[in-house]
């Protein structure tokens, strides 16, 4: 099913007074519920415990995204954030690395799907937004380039 398709259906649950959504075309199925402060439903999971945080991204995410100085990478979708292509493997970037336009820089899954991220401005990583494994929002800053 098209992505855009599937972002129609979100809005249309989102603005509908429906808490439920199931639809199925030829062999895909696709559910979306909508969760409200009802109590029905399955409980969110707990979240998974982060790793401490390196020393090089601690100041960083102690600034707010406005007042940091240089080009924002911003999620380009709704996800969750990974730095690296799986548990275990070293991250795509480190505060400090040199990347350029087109460089993959983190992944965003959503719905099952991992989507590589790429950069947009070639520059030098100043800061780390997000923690690795965090939900993210569409337009939500990840990371800081200078």
């Amino acid at each position: 099913m098209d992505l855009r398709k599937l972002k129609k259906l979100i809005d249309l649950v989102q603005e509908s007074g429906i808490s439920e959504l199931e639809v199925t075309e030829g062999e895909e199925k696709v559910k979306i519920v909508k969760s409200g402060g009802t109590g029905v439903g399955h409980p969110a999971p707990a979240p998974a415990p982060m790793p401490p945080a390196s020393l090089a991204s601690a100041p960083a995410a102690a600034v707010a995204p406005a007042e940091m100085p240089g080009h924002l990478v911003k999620s380009p979708m709704v996800g969750t954030f990974y730095r690296s292509p799986s548990p275990g493997a070293k991250p795509f970037v480190e505060v400090g690395d040199t990347v350029k336009s087109g460089d993959t820089i983190c992944i965003i899954e959503a719905m099952k799907l991992l989507n590589e991220i790429e950069c947009d401005k070639d520059g030098v990583v100043k800061a780390i937004l997000v923690e690795n494994g965090q939900p993210v929002e569409y337009g939500e800053p990840l990371l800081v380039i200078d």
